[in-house]
Protein backbone atom coordinates (compact mmCIF):
# COMPACT_ATOMS: atom_id res chain seq x y z
CA UNK A 1 0.00 0.00 0.00
CA UNK A 2 1.12 3.37 -0.93
CA UNK A 3 2.21 5.65 2.21
CA UNK A 4 -0.35 8.42 0.58
CA UNK A 5 -1.53 11.57 2.79
CA UNK A 6 -4.77 12.46 3.31
CA UNK A 7 -7.03 14.65 5.20
CA UNK A 8 -9.63 12.53 7.70
CA UNK A 9 -12.28 13.23 10.07
CA UNK A 10 -9.48 12.65 12.71
CA UNK A 11 -6.92 14.93 11.15
CA UNK A 12 -3.70 14.66 8.62
CA UNK A 13 -2.62 11.11 8.06
CA UNK A 14 0.01 9.26 6.32
CA UNK A 15 -1.45 5.68 5.72
CA UNK A 16 1.02 3.66 6.36
CA UNK A 17 1.97 5.78 9.42
CA UNK A 18 -1.58 5.47 10.77
CA UNK A 19 -1.49 1.35 10.26
CA UNK A 20 1.73 1.37 12.16
CA UNK A 21 2.36 -2.51 12.78
CA UNK A 22 -1.31 -3.37 13.22
CA UNK A 23 -3.69 -4.74 10.49
CA UNK A 24 -5.59 -2.47 8.66
CA UNK A 25 -9.03 -2.20 6.63
CA UNK A 26 -9.56 0.44 4.92
CA UNK A 27 -13.25 0.23 2.65
CA UNK A 28 -15.00 2.94 1.06
CA UNK A 29 -18.36 4.08 0.31
CA UNK A 30 -19.93 6.12 -2.25
CA UNK A 31 -21.28 9.03 -0.38
CA UNK A 32 -21.99 10.78 2.80
CA UNK A 33 -25.96 10.75 3.94
CA UNK A 34 -27.18 7.48 1.58
CA UNK A 35 -28.97 4.98 3.28
CA UNK A 36 -26.86 1.29 2.17
CA UNK A 37 -24.07 3.02 3.16
CA UNK A 38 -24.77 4.65 6.64
CA UNK A 39 -26.19 1.14 7.30
CA UNK A 40 -22.78 0.07 6.87
CA UNK A 41 -20.94 2.53 9.01
CA UNK A 42 -22.90 1.61 11.62
CA UNK A 43 -22.35 -1.87 11.64
CA UNK A 44 -18.95 -1.43 11.54
CA UNK A 45 -19.09 1.16 14.35
CA UNK A 46 -20.77 -1.52 16.48
CA UNK A 47 -18.37 -4.00 15.47
CA UNK A 48 -15.38 -2.00 16.29
CA UNK A 49 -14.39 -4.26 18.99
CA UNK A 50 -14.45 -7.12 17.07
CA UNK A 51 -11.71 -5.69 14.65
CA UNK A 52 -9.87 -3.91 17.42
CA UNK A 53 -10.04 -7.58 19.21
CA UNK A 54 -7.69 -8.80 16.13
CA UNK A 55 -5.60 -6.05 16.81
CA UNK A 56 -6.86 -4.49 13.30
CA UNK A 57 -7.08 -0.78 13.07
CA UNK A 58 -10.35 0.65 10.65
CA UNK A 59 -10.34 4.11 8.17
CA UNK A 60 -13.26 4.48 5.69
CA UNK A 61 -13.12 6.85 2.52
CA UNK A 62 -15.27 8.53 0.48
CA UNK A 63 -15.53 11.96 -2.36
CA UNK A 64 -17.12 13.87 0.70
CA UNK A 65 -15.51 16.40 2.60
CA UNK A 66 -14.57 16.35 5.98
CA UNK A 67 -17.61 18.52 7.46
CA UNK A 68 -19.99 16.68 6.04
CA UNK A 69 -18.20 13.49 7.29
CA UNK A 70 -18.26 14.83 10.64
CA UNK A 71 -22.13 16.18 10.39
CA UNK A 72 -22.82 12.46 8.58
CA UNK A 73 -21.30 10.69 11.93
CA UNK A 74 -23.54 12.28 14.27
CA UNK A 75 -26.80 10.52 11.55
CA UNK A 76 -24.83 6.78 11.28
CA UNK A 77 -24.09 6.66 15.49
CA UNK A 78 -28.14 7.71 16.01
CA UNK A 79 -28.91 5.17 13.63
CA UNK A 80 -27.51 2.61 15.60
CA UNK A 81 -28.23 3.68 18.84
CA UNK A 82 -24.60 4.50 19.79
CA UNK A 83 -23.62 7.36 22.15
CA UNK A 84 -21.26 9.87 20.88
CA UNK A 85 -21.54 11.99 17.24
CA UNK A 86 -17.95 10.79 16.45
CA UNK A 87 -17.43 7.33 14.76
CA UNK A 88 -14.58 5.53 16.71
CA UNK A 89 -12.39 5.41 13.59
CA UNK A 90 -11.27 8.02 10.77
CA UNK A 91 -13.02 8.68 7.29
CA UNK A 92 -10.68 9.76 4.60
CA UNK A 93 -12.15 12.70 2.60
CA UNK A 94 -11.23 12.27 -1.37
CA UNK A 95 -13.44 15.00 -2.89
CA UNK A 96 -10.92 15.03 -5.79
CA UNK A 97 -10.68 11.42 -5.97
CA UNK A 98 -6.80 11.26 -6.00
CA UNK A 99 -6.79 8.62 -3.67
CA UNK A 100 -9.93 6.73 -5.31
CA UNK A 101 -8.46 6.22 -8.74
CA UNK A 102 -5.20 5.47 -6.97
CA UNK A 103 -6.52 2.72 -5.54
CA UNK A 104 -8.84 1.51 -8.09
CA UNK A 105 -11.98 2.19 -6.00
CA UNK A 106 -13.92 4.48 -8.64
CA UNK A 107 -17.22 3.67 -10.08
CA UNK A 108 -17.81 4.15 -13.27
CA UNK A 109 -21.44 3.77 -13.02
CA UNK A 110 -22.25 5.70 -10.08
CA UNK A 111 -22.22 9.47 -10.22
CA UNK A 112 -22.92 12.35 -8.12
CA UNK A 113 -24.94 15.42 -9.69
CA UNK A 114 -22.34 16.79 -11.04
CA UNK A 115 -21.59 13.99 -12.80
CA UNK A 116 -18.47 12.98 -11.22
CA UNK A 117 -17.54 9.32 -10.54
CA UNK A 118 -18.42 8.09 -6.50
CA UNK A 119 -16.14 6.01 -5.19
CA UNK A 120 -17.36 1.72 -5.10
CA UNK A 121 -17.66 -0.33 -1.90
CA UNK A 122 -14.19 -1.79 -1.98
CA UNK A 123 -12.85 -3.65 0.92
CA UNK A 124 -9.10 -3.46 1.56
CA UNK A 125 -7.47 -5.89 4.28
CA UNK A 126 -3.51 -4.61 4.79
CA UNK A 127 -1.53 -6.82 6.68
CA UNK A 128 1.52 -5.47 9.15
CA UNK A 129 4.33 -5.36 6.22
CA UNK A 130 1.77 -2.79 4.51
CA UNK A 131 1.13 -5.38 1.57
CA UNK A 132 -2.24 -6.21 0.57
CA UNK A 133 -3.97 -8.96 1.68
CA UNK A 134 -7.21 -9.19 0.33
CA UNK A 135 -9.61 -7.09 -2.05
CA UNK A 136 -13.24 -7.28 -2.19
CA UNK A 137 -15.80 -4.64 -4.60
CA UNK A 138 -19.01 -4.92 -4.28
CA UNK A 139 -21.41 -2.68 -6.47
CA UNK A 140 -23.36 0.71 -5.19
CA UNK A 141 -26.30 -1.46 -4.39
CA UNK A 142 -25.06 -3.92 -2.23
CA UNK A 143 -24.23 -3.75 1.06
CA UNK A 144 -21.38 -5.58 2.82
CA UNK A 145 -21.61 -8.45 5.07
CA UNK A 146 -18.88 -7.66 7.82
CA UNK A 147 -19.34 -11.34 9.10
CA UNK A 148 -17.81 -12.14 5.63
CA UNK A 149 -14.95 -9.86 6.09
CA UNK A 150 -14.30 -10.88 10.15
CA UNK A 151 -13.83 -14.19 8.86
CA UNK A 152 -11.24 -13.33 5.95
CA UNK A 153 -9.30 -11.42 8.86
CA UNK A 154 -9.43 -14.69 10.93
CA UNK A 155 -8.16 -17.22 8.04
CA UNK A 156 -5.87 -14.31 7.20
CA UNK A 157 -4.25 -14.11 10.64
CA UNK A 158 -4.01 -17.15 11.19
CA UNK A 159 -2.96 -18.66 7.87
CA UNK A 160 0.46 -15.89 8.15
CA UNK A 161 1.81 -17.77 10.71
CA UNK A 162 0.42 -21.78 10.63
CA UNK A 163 1.15 -24.05 7.66
CA UNK A 164 -2.18 -24.35 6.77
CA UNK A 165 -5.23 -23.42 4.81
CA UNK A 166 -8.64 -22.47 5.94
CA UNK A 167 -11.71 -24.77 3.60
CA UNK A 168 -14.85 -23.19 2.37
CA UNK A 169 -17.28 -21.82 5.11
CA UNK A 170 -14.34 -21.87 7.81
CA UNK A 171 -14.57 -20.17 11.04
CA UNK A 172 -12.62 -20.32 14.09
CA UNK A 173 -12.74 -23.60 16.22
CA UNK A 174 -13.43 -25.97 12.83
CA UNK A 175 -10.76 -27.84 11.21
CA UNK A 176 -8.17 -26.37 8.63
CA UNK A 177 -6.10 -27.84 6.08
CA UNK A 178 -2.54 -29.19 5.87
CA UNK A 179 -1.19 -26.89 2.68
CA UNK A 180 0.23 -29.22 0.05
CA UNK A 181 3.99 -28.08 0.32
CA UNK A 182 4.34 -29.98 3.43
CA UNK A 183 5.67 -33.69 2.96
CA UNK A 184 3.36 -36.47 4.41
CA UNK A 185 6.36 -36.76 6.72
CA UNK A 186 6.03 -33.02 7.95
CA UNK A 187 2.75 -33.11 8.44
CA UNK A 188 2.86 -35.70 10.42
CA UNK A 189 5.01 -34.22 12.98
CA UNK A 190 3.72 -30.75 13.09
CA UNK A 191 -0.16 -31.59 12.93
CA UNK A 192 -0.24 -35.13 14.76
CA UNK A 193 -4.02 -34.80 14.64
CA UNK A 194 -4.24 -34.43 11.32
CA UNK A 195 -6.73 -36.62 8.79
CA UNK A 196 -6.29 -38.00 5.29
CA UNK A 197 -9.53 -38.20 3.29
CA UNK A 198 -9.68 -40.61 1.12
CA UNK A 199 -10.64 -39.61 -2.88
CA UNK A 200 -11.25 -41.67 -5.87
CA UNK A 201 -7.67 -40.83 -7.59
CA UNK A 202 -5.93 -42.09 -4.59
CA UNK A 203 -3.84 -39.26 -3.55
CA UNK A 204 -3.66 -37.61 -0.08
CA UNK A 205 -4.03 -34.08 -0.44
CA UNK A 206 -7.11 -33.48 1.48
CA UNK A 207 -5.59 -33.43 4.88
CA UNK A 208 -7.90 -31.76 7.71
CA UNK A 209 -6.16 -30.86 10.84
CA UNK A 210 -7.81 -29.79 14.30
CA UNK A 211 -4.80 -29.20 15.90
CA UNK A 212 -3.69 -25.62 14.59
Amino acid sequence: MPNFEAETTEGKIKFNDWQGNSWGVLFSHPRDFTPVCTTELGQVTKRAPEFEKRGCKLIALSCDGVEDHLAWSEDVMSFMGCNGKRLPYPIIADPDREIAKMLGMIDPDEKDPSGMPLTCRAVFVVGPDHKLKLSILYPATTGRNFDEILRVIDSLQLTATKKVATPVDWTPGKPAMVIPSLSPEEAKKMFPKHEVRTVPSGKGYLRFTPDY
